[in-house]
């Protein structure tokens, strides 16, 4: 981590923010237009687009969307109240809850996702050159992103 932030450090931050809060605002108007709530249009995005690998239960969505598991159930809860995603029961453990889309939400997704698509096109080249500017104002003069020393090593040295 840099010790010292220079005012490029700051610009190149702030318009990565900038670039980054104009994405998310398009896409919670959308999800809005839609009929969402933006986390619940976030929680469906986030079902669809788990990796093979990973379990579609709460706990895994909680995670990916960096909220709390009750506030996930509740998402879930009005997703499920809609019609827009579906419980089932993972096997024989009728405790564990695995969560899919329903076709109603596999058809809503599908739709906001196309718009998002078309949104990044517009908008995807302004926040690529804005994340490479931010980069860029991270790292040293020789190429190297700057890191701080730990305590104990400043203590050692």
């Amino acid at each position: 981590m840099e010790k010292i932030l220079t005012l490029l450090s700051y610009q190149s931050l702030a318009e990565l923010r900038y670039q980054i809060r104009r994405f998310l605002h398009f896409s919670e108007q959308a999800a809005r237009k839609a009929g969402l709530e933006p986390r619940q249009h976030q929680l469906m995005l986030a079902l669809k687009g788990l990796p093979k690998s990973v379990r579609p239960r709460v706990r895994e969505l909680a995670e990916r969307l960096q909220i709390e598991h009750h506030s996930t159930v509740e998402l879930v809860n009005r997703l499920s109240t809609r019609g827009l995603i579906r419980r089932r029961p993972a096997g024989e453990d009728r405790r564990e809850v695995l969560l899919t889309l329903t076709p109603k939400g596999e058809k809503m997704l599908g739709e906001l996702s196309l718009h998002h698509k078309a949104e990044l096109r517009i908008q995807g080249p302004a926040l690529v050159s804005a994340l490479k500017r931010a980069i860029r104002a991270t790292r040293t003069p020789n190429g190297i992103a700057a890191q701080t020393r730990s305590r104990s090593s400043r203590r050692r040295g």
